[in-house]
């Protein structure tokens, strides 16, 4: 079934928590399947868009939650986020299956996911499903948790690796 999302203010795909959770009230008054995942998303890649595919796949409506960029160091490292938030939201907005976005500050999206309580937690196959932050109080909601399966090499971590690696074969055969 396709459902036709209203556009948001201005067009906008990115909201407020406090605006998400109103939006997610009447999306579940009208029946309609919530699918909520989060992360950094700070290298976009095809292992994302496979991921964003197979979540919406879910449900009706796909809400995607970034860590902002205090959050993104935190857990990345200081030289981390490679796109800041505003570049992360741009891109992702422009991906067709992705209706919803906000970010948070946090670590842990444990705070979304309680407020929304989607009726699907889809995560990549990086996590095993006794990992997924928010699966409890998903579950406890009748909702459940759906690992999308992870490729091989596909993370940010690893193609960054893979760019300076590329890079410095590169420096060495300008020296040659």
């Amino acid at each position: 079934m396709t459902v036709r999302v209203e556009k948001r203010v201005r067009g906008s795909k990115i909201l407020p928590l406090e605006a998400l959770v109103k939006v997610r009230r009447e999306f579940r008054q009208r029946g309609l399947k919530v699918v909520f995942t989060n992360g950094c998303f700070d290298i976009l890649h095809a292992g994302h868009i496979r991921l964003f595919r197979e979540a919406k796949k879910q449900g009706d409506v796909l809400m995607v939650a970034l860590n902002d960029d205090e959050s993104v160091r935190r857990l990345k490292g200081p030289s981390r986020p490679v796109f800041p938030l505003e570049e992360r939201w741009e891109m992702l907005e422009a991906i067709e299956d992705i209706d919803y976005l906000t970010s948070f500050g946090e670590d842990s999206p444990q705070r979304i996911i309680a407020a929304l309580l989607p009726d699907v937690l889809a995560k990549g196959g990086d996590w095993k499903p006794e990992e997924v932050i928010g699966r409890k109080e998903v579950e406890a909601a009748g909702g459940r948790v759906v690992i999308v399966p992870y490729k091989k090499g596909h993370s940010s971590s690893s193609l960054i690796r893979k760019i300076v690696r590329l890079s410095q074969e590169q420096e060495k055969k300008g020296e040659e």
